[in-house]
C-alpha cells in the first residue's frame, strides 16, 4: 500500500524544524521510530540502518542541537488525531527520574508509582507536562501536541495555565469556534488556580477531586442574619462525603454503557470552594469566590479486566464559558479516555526509550523528549499504511486499527520506501580527541531541590 502523503509531508515539515545538526536528529528520530524494543543506551541507535552516522554525531546532536520548538509545536498541532470530535485534551505529568545523578542540574523530587527512595514513592529527576488530543474509540492511541519541564521552582498548575493558554492561540478562533476545547485534569491539580488561570479563555476544564472536599452554595439559599452585618459569601454547605449534605441536582444524565453498565451522572451548578489565602497573613482584602460546577459519576460496574475492585465515585469540577451549560454524557466518557494518556507514556518509556538515556543537562532531555513525540506522531500517521506483523498467538486486527506496538513493530519497510530529506554523512576522518595534557576535571554538583518556592 502506498503511504499517505500526509506522512511524508510531515516528515519534511519535521526536517524544517530542525536546524543546528538537524541531519543527525532527523537520523536519531528515524532511528528511535525504527528501533522494535527500547535499546539500553542512545548509541545502540547507531546501529540501526536508518542511522547512517556514528555513536559521536547522536551525542554531539543532543548537546549542540537546536529544535524550533515552536514551529514544531505547530506541526503537531496541524495532525490531530482522527475521529477525534470534540476536541478533548489530556493534562498530566510524567516523571523522567534521575536518582543518583549528582552532576545534572534543575532536579526536583517527585511523586513516582513505581520507584521508592528511601521507602518512599518519591524519586528525584525532570518532570514533563504533556498536552495530548484523545479519542472516543476504545484504543490507546492519543495525540501529543505540547510538552513543557516543569521546573522545581515552577508550579504545575500554572505552567499548565500557560500550556494552555498557548495552545488555544495556536488552534486559532476557527478551531475553537466551531466547538468549545475540554482539557482534562488528574486530581494532583488546583480547580481554583485553573479557573482563575484560565479566567476568559475559549474553553473548558474538567478536574477530578478528592471524595472528602467541602463546597458550599449560593449565599442567598441561605436563612437572612439575625442582625446586620457582613453579607453572607458562603451558603450551605456541602460535603462530598456525606450524603445527607447534598442538595437536589441542577441537572442529571442516566445511560447505559457495555464496559460500565448503568452510568449515573448528577451535576449541582454554582458552587464554590473555600480559597485558602497563599499570599501571606499580612495580605488584606477578601479572598476570591470561584464559581464551578460540580460533577458526580456512578457507574454500576468497571469493564472488563478490572471487574474484581468495586467502582467507586467519581467527582468532578466543570467551568466553561460564562452562560454555558455542562455536556453531562461528555465530561464522564472524557475522563474515561484520560487514562489513554496513561498508556501513552508507558508505551514511550518502555519501547521508545523516553527515559531511557542518561544525559547530564536538562535541555539534552528536552532536545530527547521533542525527538521521541516527533517519532511518536508518525507512528500514528503510519498507522493506516502499514502491514500487521503479529505472531500466531496474537489477536487480529481490522486494517487501520493496529495498536502502537503493532505499527512499531513494522514501520522499518515504510521508512524505506519513504526515504528521509537528510543529507548523507561525509566522513572527516579520526578525531584528534582531547589535547594532551588537558583534564576534564570534576563535574559541578547539583542537590535536588526539595521543596518548590
Amino acid at each position: 500500500m502506498e503511504p499517505p502523503d500526509a506522512l511524508r509531508a510531515f516528515r519534511r515539515s519535521f526536517y524544517d524544524c530542525l536546524h543546528r545538526r538537524s541531519d543527525a536528529l532527523f537520523e536519531l528520530a528515524d532511528a528511535i521510530l525504527t528501533s522494535e524494543a527500547a535499546v539500553p543506551s542512545p548509541a545502540h541507535l547507531s546501529l540501526q540502518a536508518s542511522h547512517r552516522r556514528g555513536w559521536g554525531s547522536l551525542y554531539a546532536a543532543l548537546r549542540r542541537g537546536r529544535i524550533d520548538v515552536e514551529a514544531l509545536r505547530d506541526l503537531l498541532v496541524r495532525h490531530p488525531l482522527a475521529g477525534s470530535e470534540p476536541p478533548v485534551y489530556a493534562v498530566d505529568v510524567s516523571v523522567w527520574d534521575r536518582c543518583d545523578a549528582e552532576c545534572s542540574p534543575e532536579r526536583g523530587f517527585y511523586y513516582h508509582p513505581s520507584r521508592h527512595s528511601a521507602g518512599q514513592p518519591i524519586v528525584a529527576g525532570w518532570a514533563y507536562q504533556f498536552i495530548a488530543r484523545l479519542n472516543f474509540a476504545r484504543e490507546s492511541w492519543t495525540a501529543p501536541v505540547d510538552v513543557e519541564r516543569v521546573r522545581p521552582c515552577q508550579e504545575a498548575n500554572a505552567v499548565a495555565t500557560e500550556q494552555v493558554g498557548a495552545l488555544l492561540g495556536r488552534l486559532g478562533e476557527e478551531e475553537t469556534g466551531k466547538a468549545t476545547p475540554l482539557f482534562v485534569f488528574d486530581a494532583g491539580y488546583d480547580p481554583v488556580k485553573l479557573q482563575r488561570g484560565l479566567d476568559g479563555s475559549p474553553c473548558q476544564i474538567l478536574v477530578r477531586l478528592r471524595a472528602g472536599r467541602r463546597f458550599y452554595g449560593d449565599p442567598g439559599l441561605c436563612d437572612p442574619p439575625e442582625h446586620v452585618g457582613r453579607p453572607r459569601r458562603h451558603g450551605p454547605k456541602m460535603k462530598c462525603n456525606d450524603q445527607s449534605t447534598w442538595p437536589e441536582p441542577s441537572a442529571e444524565h442516566v445511560c447505559e454503557d457495555a464496559g460500565y453498565g448503568s452510568v449515573r451522572v448528577r451535576a449541582w451548578a454554582k458552587m464554590h470552594p473555600k480559597v485558602q489565602n497563599h499570599e501571606g497573613r499580612g495580605s488584606r482584602g477578601p479572598l476570591p469566590v470561584v464559581v464551578g460546577t460540580l460533577v458526580l459519576v456512578e457507574v454500576e460496574r468497571l469493564p472488563r479486566g478490572e471487574s474484581r475492585r468495586k467502582p467507586r465515585v467519581l467527582w468532578l469540577w466543570w467551568h466553561g464559558l460564562e452562560g454555558t451549560t455542562p455536556d453531562l454524557d461528555l465530561i464522564w466518557r472524557s475522563y474515561v479516555r484520560r487514562f489513554d494518556l496513561e498508556h501513552t507514556f508507558r508505551f514511550l518509556k518502555q519501547s521508545m526509550g523516553w527515559t531511557t538515556p542518561r544525559v547530564r543537562h536538562p535541555e539534552q532531555a528536552d532536545r530527547w523528549t521533542w525527538l521521541v513525540l516527533a517519532a511518536f506522531a508518525q507512528l500514528r500517521l503510519a498507522r493506516t499504511c502499514v502491514a500487521d506483523l503479529r505472531l500466531p498467538w496474537e489477536r487480529r486486527y481490522e486494517a487501520g486499527r493496529l495498536t502502537p506496538i503493532r505499527v512499531h513493530r513494522a514501520v522499518s519497510a515504510l521508512l524505506a520506501h519513504l526515504g528521509t530529506p537528510a543529507k548523507p554523512p561525509k566522513p572527516c576522518g579520526r578525531s584528534p580527541g582531547r589535547p594532551k595534557g588537558r583534564l576534564s576535571g570534576r563535574a559541578k554538583r547539583y542537590p535536588a531541590v526539595k521543596k518548590a518556592a
